[in-house]
């Protein structure tokens, strides 16, 4: 199975990989390529040479920024980025909440917010997830009470990614407590700066602050930033939702590793002989490479339902479900490839690199064990992947 693409696309292509090679900038470049893990600034400053460029936001309509490219045109934008290992494009303003705004949010809440998400003037964070609702997102019970023009909000979020880089998170709240549980869901937009806001980090097993719980106390919220009509925020989060498991599927992401797989795996190493020429392990790469055609097959397939006007169907919990299985036996065989090597890891060597010292073993190999390590919450975020399988079984097998 092979994509062909036509001499117009190759000719895109081009364009965006000699766009990368001229304005990429080095420092990031070369961080990114040793494994140490960006910052904000890192992020910011590429979006913002994206922007410039005009092609920040691929799946956005012309008039509010767009490119207008066509379905295959975006990928093979997201496979030279990913080819040129660049920070990855935060979606949490772009693709999630962006989206939201102009299906569901006011001309005056789009003129406000959608313009700073475009130039990443504004940093998003999203308030889904729960202490005590995860998978059952219905059960949240972060309260939003009205008191004249402003929702009194108190609760408490968790697992927020990047919420310490934060401006503003999109949040569900409850709004009431009357009937089913879903109809009683909002969705607002608040300001991280609130004095009522307190961020507490929470450091993963890799060593690494990525993720925090995020308390809500009496935070004000004034009531122009609920987002369509009250008691729409189910509706709104599945749409959303739609939109976040469609890119949690990192296809050309994915593509690149299997080729850093390769290139790793051949190298020979102190202690023997490379792993490629184990056939075992040959088999297992190319049963994930086979896997992983299928998997752009079926994106490619969304990307043009979207480009034709269609949401995120149920195929967006399939495209999370195999993408995030596939990315984690990724990272399983490049960890499997370089032995004992991949085991000790010193996080600051992710947040600095190696500052001139000399690495044990090769140098790539410290960074392997603690995004193999990174990886294992792929398959929870977005809808945790056992939810994506009921989705399937009822909305596409017709089970249940």
């Amino acid at each position: 199975m092979q994509l062909e693409f036509s001499a117009e696309e190759e000719s895109f292509r081009v364009e965006v990989r000699e766009f990368v090679a001229a304005n990429y900038p080095a420092d990031i470049r070369a961080r990114m390529q040793a494994g140490i893990a960006p910052n904000k600034n890192d992020y910011v400053t590429w979006q913002q040479i994206l922007h410039r460029k005009g092609w920040i936001a691929p799946r956005w309509p012309v008039e509010l920024g767009g490119t207008g490219w066509s379905p295959v045109q975006s990928y093979i934008f997201e496979e030279e980025l990913a080819a040129a290992s660049t920070p990855r494009v935060m979606p949490f303003g772009l693709t999630m909440l962006a989206p939201v705004l102009m299906a569901f949010g006011s001309d005056k809440q789009q003129q406000q917010y959608l313009p700073a998400i475009l130039d990443s003037s504004t940093w998003w964070c999203q308030g889904y997830s729960e202490p005590d609702a995860g998978s059952d997102l219905a059960n949240l019970k972060t309260q939003a009470v009205l008191e004249g023009d402003h929702y009194r909000v108190t609760g408490s979020k968790i697992w927020t990614t990047y919420a310490h880089y934060a401006d503003k998170m999109f949040c569900l709240v409850r709004t009431s407590s009357e009937g089913r549980k879903q109809l009683g869901i909002s969705f607002l937009l608040l300001d991280m700066d609130d004095p009522g806001v307190e961020v507490v980090p929470i450091i993963t097993n890799n060593g690494l602050h990525t993720v925090n719980q995020v308390f809500l106390k009496d935070v004000r919220v004034p009531r122009e930033n609920l987002v369509g009509e009250e008691g729409a925020g189910w509706t709104i989060a599945k749409y959303l939702l739609g939109h976040e498991r469609t890119t949690i599927a990192g296809v050309a992401a994915s593509k690149q590793q299997m080729q850093r797989l390769k290139e790793i795996a051949t190298q020979e190493l102190e202690n023997g002989l490379p792993l490629w020429q184990s056939s075992r392990f040959r088999d297992r790469a190319a049963e994930l490479e086979i896997d992983l055609l299928a998997l752009e097959q079926t994106n490619l397939r969304v990307l043009c339902d979207e480009n034709a006007g269609l949401g995120p169907g149920p195929e967006a919990s399939l495209l999370k479900v195999r993408g995030t299985e596939i990315q984690q036996q990724i990272t399983e065989l490049l960890v499997e490839a370089v032995g004992y090597y991949g085991l000790p890891y010193d996080k600051e060597v992710l947040m600095q690199g190696w500052d001139g010292q000399q690495p044990v073993g090769p140098d790539y190999a410290a960074s392997l064990m603690p995004h193999y390590f990174d990886w294992r919450k792929s398959s929870i975020y977005g809808g945790s992947n056992e939810i994506q399988k009921n989705i399937i079984a009822k909305a596409v097998l017709g089970l249940g």
